[in-house]
């Protein structure tokens, strides 16, 4: 050992590069695990369930690279090692040759989400290099000292770490960031003190945040000038983000998209933006998988009106269950709307073409006629929930209708394409849930005298529920589709067995792997004047 650490004994000096190189080596061959840590929201609990899951692909063909490449460097050694004993380094070259292999699919897999590199993502990757160049460095010493003939060889060992390693750098460097994030929040804190009359939304709900939020800024901006959470900034770094770097003394509404994973995310939002308006969009068993329960999802979305208090404000959808029984328990000033009975906003005569929809809009005792260019039952509810709000903010009638013909639809949600040969595509992309689903095929089914094909990997994040919703989600789409591509292995099963169990023809269903052999699918079968639903992306922590 002592031999080794000689100044004068080059196999240090060797040994100090090999191990910064295989640092950086280790540290591109760990993204995909960084990537699903990000996507994540940096809490571990996601992370072990995909890699227990689909992460164990990933965990096999680093353990693939390892053993492939200390085969390789066992039978150079052997074969070189009685010439000169620093030829005994070539068989690095296999070890180098495999993980470049590696490297090069991972990066060029299609990725919904891509890794940001953010400041708190160079930390981890900084730390991780650190953390890679000493566990590199300390299995050239252990083999140095017991397998002599091996000594840089046991760098090949080093991947199998990356799946313990990855998280292990978010443990270590999580108490840090709670401090880095604590005093983000202090600043936007500070600043939002500085808009004494700034008019504050928060905007919750198992699906539709975003599109809400979306058309709730068009709309009060014929009036109000607004500052939204941009795509879909709604944790407390994103809000916190959007504060310091968007809100100016010259905005008058800001509004808030506010996600949640976990009971008590709410709260914690509310705490930071400390909102006197609120909207309470649809609940259902969206992220059954972290909140566990419906019970939990439900109490979740209910912390944003009750921090309102006797004084706020808040619109609830009444058409959802669990939302009306929110609002019959809320104790702020309250608003319903719904699309199927009469409540205090609502709509009749709703008329849907692949145009857009107009419907006669009841607010009060006023009964107006509205148009837009939004598709499907859900998003005409979204604007409701916006009508409510806007009227409770001063806006006029006329500026209410003027608003909702200017909402445009929010890319990949149920967006309507027009691509060449009269093929008409319906963007549904974002992400999926179970009511959301059901809108969509109902878009899907007005286009009539087309051939209709559905392309999907079902529905995700319902935990326990699973496989019971995407096999219903497979009975529904064979009352519509007359094709269907089922992407990905992991609901193909469930969707497929619902559409056989309703009749549907089996040679009309695919099996596509991803993305890009759904595409090579579509060029065989797709028809002029075929409209196509992409109902769902499968996020990459799930793939």
């Amino acid at each position: 050992m002592y031999e080794f650490f000689d100044f004068a004994n080059w196999h240090f000096y060797i040994a100090l590069i090999l191990s910064a190189v295989n640092a950086g080596v280790l540290c591109l061959e760990g993204y995909k695990f960084l990537q699903v840590i990000q996507l994540s929201g940096y809490h571990t609990r996601g992370y072990f369930e995909w890699l227990k899951g689909s992460g164990g692909a990933y965990v096999g063909r680093l353990a693939m690279v390892a053993i492939l490449s200390c085969a390789c460097m066992i039978v150079t050694n052997v074969i070189v090692m009685n010439y000169n004993e620093y030829f005994s380094y070539l068989g690095l070259i296999f070890y180098f040759l495999f993980s470049y292999i590696y490297i090069i699919n991972v990066h060029l897999a299609p990725k919904k989400t891509p890794l940001k590199m953010t400041h708190r993502m160079n930390r981890a990757v900084i730390l991780l290099y650190i953390l890679c160049f000493a566990v590199s460095f300390g299995l050239i010493l252990l083999s140095s000292m017991f397998l002599w003939f091996f000594r840089f060889g046991a760098v090949a060992l080093s991947p199998l770490i990356l799946p313990i390693l990855v998280p292990f750098v978010h443990w270590l460097l999580k108490p840090l960031e709670s401090a880095i994030g604590k005093s983000y929040i202090r600043k936007s804190n500070k600043k939002l003190a500085q808009f004494p009359n700034l008019i504050k939304i928060g905007i919750t709900g198992s699906f539709g945040k975003t599109s809400t939020k979306n058309f709730l800024a068009t709309i009060l901006s014929e009036k109000y000038s607004v500052c939204a959470t941009p795509f879909n900034f709604n944790t407390p770094m994103g809000i916190t983000k959007t504060v310091l770097q968007y809100l100016s003394l010259g905005h008058q509404v800001f509004i808030a998209e506010m996600g949640a994973r976990q009971t008590g995310d709410i709260a914690e939002l509310c705490e930071l933006v400390h909102p006197q308006y609120a909207i309470l969009t649809a609940i259902g068993a969206q992220h059954i998988a972290t909140f566990k329960s419906l019970d939990n999802v439900k109490r979740t979305k209910a912390e944003l009106p009750k921090f309102l208090g006797e004084n706020g404000f808040c619109v609830f959808d009444g058409d959802s269950e669990p939302v009306q029984e929110i609002a019959d328990e809320s104790i702020c000033r309250k608003s319903i709307v719904s699309i199927k009975h009469k409540a205090d906003v609502y709509a009749t005569d709703i008329i849907t073409t692949d145009k857009g929809t107009t419907f006669t809009l009841h607010i009060g005792k006023d009964s107006l006629k509205a148009e837009t260019r939004l598709l499907g039952l859900h998003n005409i509810s979204n604007l409701l929930l916006c009508v409510a709000m806007a009227r409770e903010l001063g806006l006029t009638n006329e500026q209410i209708l003027n608003g909702i013909s200017k909402v445009a639809p929010v890319e990949h949600r149920l967006q309507l394409i027009n691509a060449e040969n009269n093929v008409v595509i319906l963007d549904d992309t974002y992400n999926a849930s179970i009511e959301g689903s059901q809108r969509a095929l109902e878009v899907l089914s007005m286009f009539k005298d087309r051939r209709k094909i559905v392309i999907t990997p079902g529905l995700v994040e319902l935990g326990t529920l699973e496989r019971l919703e995407n096999y219903n989600f497979g009975k529904r789409i064979s009352e519509v589709a007359d094709i269907v591509v089922i992407v990905n292995k992991s609901n193909y099963l469930s969707i497929r067995q619902g559409l056989l169990d309703n009749n549907f023809d089996e040679t009309k269903i695919y099996e596509a792997e991803n993305l890009l052999a759904t595409q090579e699918i579509m060029k065989d079968i797709l028809l002029p004047n075929d409209v196509m639903l992409w109902e769902n992306d499968l996020p990459d922590n799930y793939i």
